[in-house]
């Protein structure tokens, strides 16, 4: 609901005679909020009933964010504008009455951790096969209060969200690269609309942002070229400089035991080709064991 207020808002100071309307829609994910996501299936998890909605006429536009949008093209829509992406890190949050820590290695052995992502549990075992990592589903304060209700010892959540809800506060320590690579598309939303809808693509085009196009192409490419579903171990950072686009790919083995990385850089107009190429070295260096 924040990023569909967020658009809505975006839309109307591009263009003050927008009028819009917010459509809630609930998901698969939303439905059963305890369930471990891998048991939903590869994909969609949050979007195919967001998507049905644009579709059917019910809804213009759909709001994504971007790490949860497969890959997939779905008959009927366009991935039409990527606004200005925020921050793309995840973040360690401990209980209200602990104060932050400056690394991970401060966590003592043992800590129970809480995530649902498959990522972010291999690359934290990677680093600390001491910590005890375990399932936590459910909306950001949701979260929150179970850890501060003591059911795990620290959270790992997208930066982005907790900055969206104005939670700056209980980000303990933000977890960048090499440590954590985020998830492709992670910090931006993804917004659709019907292919054959021209008035609403004009509209959306003018809030997307062409850097942040670039770099989540390719991201997105990268995971697409694995064939790995959006819950899949696997990390990537893209940074523009210097008129390049370079992109970094992390694979992991679920146990975080084998770990493998590979670049590839290009010009900006080749986000597709670089995202293909880290995809090709991962492979090459043994990925496919990991997919």
């Amino acid at each position: 609901m924040w990023q569909s207020r967020h658009l809505a808002d975006c839309l109307r100071q591009s263009n003050s005679t927008v009028r819009t309307e917010l459509i809630p829609i609930r998901t698969a994910g939303d439905d059963d909020p305890s369930a471990p996501l891998r048991e939903f299936g590869a994909t969609g998890v949050f979007t195919r009933e967001v998507q049905r909605a644009v579709l059917d006429g019910r809804a213009d536009v759909a709001v994504h964010s971007l790490k949860d949008l497969p890959t997939e093209i779905v008959a009927g829509l366009c991935l039409v504008a990527v606004p200005v992406r925020a921050a793309r890190f995840d973040a360690l949050v401990l209980p209200g009455s602990v104060d932050p820590i400056s690394d991970l290695s401060s966590l003592p052995a043992g800590t129970r951790v809480g995530t649902g992502s498959p990522r972010r549990r291999a690359q934290l075992l990677h680093h600390r096969h001491d910590l005890m990592v375990a399932e936590i589903r459910g909306n950001v304060e949701t979260r929150i209060q179970k850890l501060d209700d003591g059911h795990f010892d620290a959270i790992v959540l997208a930066q982005a969200a907790l900055q969206r809800l104005d939670l700056h506060d209980r980000i303990s320590l933000i977890l960048k690269p090499p440590l954590l690579y985020p998830a492709a598309g992670q910090g931006a939303l993804g917004i659709e609309c019907r292919s054959n809808d021209e008035s609403t693509q004009k509209s959306l085009a003018v809030v997307s942002d062409e850097d942040t196009m670039r770099q989540v192409i390719a991201e997105r490419s990268l995971l697409r070229e694995l064939g790995a579903g959006c819950h899949a171990p696997l990390g990537a950072l893209s940074v523009l400089e210097d008129s390049r686009l370079c992109l970094t790919g992390v694979l992991l083995s679920p146990d975080g035991r084998q770990r493998l990385e590979a670049g590839a850089d290009g010009s900006p107009d080749e986000a597709v080709e670089v995202g293909i190429e880290v995809a090709r070295r991962l492979l090459g260096a043994g990925g496919h064991r990991l997919v």
